[in-house]
């Protein structure tokens, strides 16, 4: 991998962004700064450019991979004239497999690489500022360590058994492949690198982060009610969620509950707050790229399970939403073999966010984490997402087998269609039970190493 970077300044939203070439381009930018200014002794305002820059990554071909791992674990079809790609080859039809060339797998690879590239950008020229104090670069260091452990895991997630590169630091240099395994233990020591570097960093960051990290609901006193994550305390609180998230990818449940101990998980709290992806439709900020108007022909449409086989009263069905007619007669749509009636409902306008991890998934994870070690404890957790769904209390089996598939059907409806469900079913060597709709489907594990890494 090799990436030309710059830096684009548009109005008031700065981003520093890095794009994915075959060769460096040694030549200076005649239209911003040089990257080498920005290394040697970037001031406050340049790496503030940095770190919006990286909030701007998240959002980068990130509807990709929602779109991708989603119709491969059946929650959702994207029914399109223009690329019969998302009808046949992401769903095995046929003798398909899947391109190691295709834009479904290689734009959110690459764009996850991205953003843990300007990320390096950020450290090094943090590093070399001589415009900071020492507790204000803890700050930076712990903030991109963070956002680039989030980067890798989606990566890891997308490749699975193929492998990851972590070691990206030297762009004329790159570190090899690691497994699947080794990759959330690096993603993990990495978050709890990042933890040190917050825990340094005082009680504000020295940058501002977007309103995706900032709290929203007040006291009527002013005072926030559910603080935001633009500070370390709060933001290493975040670190410690998404380290609980990959214990349990790991399958070390103990450890999973220890981590969430230290998280932002509280079952007084609404269930969405977390930090989320910031979206906008103001003129140059970035729209959020994964909601589509519902009623259309190119649509995203509900898998006819999600609704086959919801319990009655279930809430979270408002997440899909009935297509009908102008006389109000249900609108089924077709394509390839593959129907259904309702659209995605998840994200409802170009500024809804889109989280990176919420308190109810914390929740799921200290259920899951607890089978084996306390499943009364899972079970109340059960209860507590049921209940927040409309649902009455669990009423099944309390073996460790029974609450797994309890804790998954719960993953499935709490977290639909934001890419947990094939993750799920395949830690748990389930994707034998995902639903085929045509004679020669197929489940894929894993998407192709891009062709451009091989």
């Amino acid at each position: 991998m090799k990436y030309i970077l710059n830096i684009k300044t548009a109005l008031l939203l700065a981003c520093f962004m890095g794009f994915f070439a075959c060769e460096i381009d040694d030549l200076p930018n005649p239209n911003g700064p040089s990257i080498d200014g920005v290394l040697t002794d970037a001031t406050s305002s340049q790496l503030q450019i940095l770190v919006t820059g990286a909030e701007e990554g998240l959002r980068g071909d990130i509807s990709f991979y929602y779109d991708v791992v989603s119709i491969i674990g059946r929650e959702y079809y994207f029914f399109t004239g223009s690329d019969p790609r998302y009808t046949g080859e992401i769903l095995g039809r046929g003798d398909a497999t899947l391109d190691n060339a295709g834009f479904y797998g290689n734009r959110p690879y690459f764009g996850r690489y991205r953003t843990i590239r300007n990320l390096n950008v950020l450290i090094e020229a943090a590093m070399n500022s001589s415009t900071i104090t020492e507790q204000e670069l803890q700050g930076y260091l712990g903030f991109a360590k963070t956002i680039q452990a989030y980067e890798l895991h989606i990566v890891n997630n997308l490749q699975f058994q193929n492998g990851i590169r972590v070691d990206v630091a030297d762009i004329d240099n790159l570190g090899g492949f690691v497994t699947y395994e080794e990759g959330l233990a690096e993603t993990l020591a990495l978050l709890d690198d990042a933890l040190v570097n917050l825990n340094a960093a005082g009680e504000e960051f020295p940058f501002s982060l977007s309103g995706g990290f900032t709290g929203v609901e007040f006291l009527s006193n002013g005072d926030l009610l559910f603080p935001g994550f633009d500070n370390p305390i709060n933001f290493a609180q975040f670190n410690r969620a998404l380290s609980a998230r990959i214990a349990l990818y790991q399958g070390n449940n103990a450890d999973a509950i220890s981590r969430i101990q230290t998280s932002f998980f509280d079952p007084m709290a609404p269930l969405t707050r977390g930090p989320s992806r910031f979206y906008s439709s103001a003129g140059g900020d970035f729209a959020n790229n994964i909601f589509r108007v519902p009623g259309q022909n190119d649509a995203i449409i509900a898998h006819p399970s999600f609704l086959e086989d919801a319990e009655s009263g279930d809430n979270r069905l408002g997440k899909i939403l009935l297509r009908q007619d102008a006389n109000g007669v249900t609108d089924t749509l077709a394509l390839d073999g593959l129907s259904g009636t309702h659209d995605v409902w998840v994200f409802r306008s170009l500024e809804d966010q889109v989280p990176l991890i919420n308190n109810e998934e914390l929740g799921l994870i200290l259920a899951e984490a607890n089978i084996g070690i306390d499943n009364g404890m899972t079970v109340n957790l059960i209860n507590w997402v049921r209940g927040n769904a409309g649902l009455g209390d669990y009423t099944g089996g309390t073996s460790d087998a029974e609450l797994v598939d309890e804790v998954l059907n719960q993953r499935r409806y709490s977290l639909y269609a934001l890419g947990h469900r094939w993750v799920d079913m395949r830690r748990f060597n389930r994707l034998d039970q995902l639903p085929l709709d045509r004679d020669g489907d197929d489940v894929f594990p894993q998407l192709p190493r891009p062709v451009d890494e091989l």
